[in-house]
């Protein structure tokens, strides 16, 4: 074949002896295809002095390689602040992930109770798939989803064996268990849980862990210690304030989010209670706030970095490839000065 004639990705796959999707996926550096298949490929390519084509390309393959970061529209005015740091840090582990695999990543401000939502990114080609983490009305948006056959991958949600789509989940019930037993280790008997929503799947997990590692230890679970709120520092503060008022012998707190944890720290130290000498906290997350905290904070890691990695990555190869991967990552005790 001649120079010349070396003018498609067609035309490299026969050189090759591969398909052209494997070329295309070589040519765009897709972590799906092997370091020597890619140098082949690219050797081939810089031979001939073929060049990508991208737009045609995302026409024929009627895509545009973005990835739609779904939030509600109440949730737009903390998604880009310190009110929540969870998000960023995940935001930006995906987007980091999605750089490198040469898509673009689009936030979606939908409103969660619009049904049509979904079509005005895929019937425009604007997205190739969503990445969906809020849990406000998420299994009403994975039914609407699952009819529309639309690429996305879920975080934490309760799924059957029948579910057609790709999730990533983090082990909650292991990490309430994991922090109620870190504390029940330390000699702390009356340990509050400062939930996040009552309805959330994570918040109940994370209960249903803290429970159990009472009952283990021949303790039943005192309903004056448990309190439910969201997942911000001013929502722990007012939970704590609650319970110091009904509990004042508590000596244990397991907050169901770093700056929970944050919130519940400032509140015991307005109260004249030293942490950890006369309450012990535990956070969840391990985001980067947790080490800076004063005192550093004891926190569950729900290992964030790869958690968003996975949700763009195995999106990817959804989109690319069909295959539906779920995976659920380990909880991890992560002890710190404020236990």
């Amino acid at each position: 074949m001649s120079e010349k004639s070396v003018q498609t990705i067609a035309d490299i796959a026969r050189i090759c002896c591969v398909s052209k999707s494997t070329v295309s996926r070589a040519l765009n550096d897709s972590t799906l295809i092997s370091t020597e298949t890619k140098e082949r490929i690219r050797a081939v390519a810089k031979q001939h002095n073929f060049q990508i084509n991208v737009s045609a390309r995302r026409l024929s393959l009627q895509r545009s390689r973005t990835i739609a970061f779904v939030v509600h529209a109440h949730q737009t005015k903390d998604i880009f602040s310190l009110a929540d740091l969870f998000l960023l840090e995940i935001l930006g582990a995906i987007s980091s992930t999605l750089s490198t695999n040469h898509y673009d990543l689009l936030v979606a401000n939908v409103d969660p109770n619009d049904p049509a939502w979904p079509h005005q990114y895929l019937d425009t080609r604007r997205v190739d798939g969503f990445i969906l983490l809020t849990s406000s009305r998420k299994n009403y948006h994975i039914k609407t989803l699952v009819e529309m056959k639309a690429p996305f991958i879920v975080r934490n949600n309760v799924r059957s064996p029948d579910d057609s789509y790709c999730s990533v989940n983090n082990d909650n019930f292991g990490g309430g268990k994991l922090a109620a037993g870190h504390l029940l280790q330390k000699g702390k008997r009356r340990i509050a849980f400062v939930g996040g929503p009552v309805e959330e799947y994570e918040t109940q997990r994370r209960y249903n862990g803290y429970a159990v590692a009472l009952q283990e230890n021949g303790q039943a679970v005192d309903p004056s210690l448990v309190m439910y709120g969201d997942w911000t520092s001013d929502s722990a503060v007012a939970q704590m304030q609650q319970l110091l008022e009904a509990v004042p012998d508590l000596d244990a707190v397991f907050a169901n989010s770093d700056l929970m944890a944050v919130g519940a720290i400032n509140v015991l130290r307005e109260h004249g209670r030293r942490v950890p000498q006369d309450v012990a906290v535990v956070g969840y997350d391990d985001l980067s706030i947790a080490k800076f905290n004063s005192p550093p904070l004891t926190t569950i890691s729900q290992n964030v970095p790869l958690v968003g990695k996975l949700l763009a990555q195995n999106l990817i190869q959804n989109i690319e490839t069909g295959q539906v991967i779920n995976v659920t990552i380990p909880a991890e005790l992560v002890i710190r000065e404020s236990t």
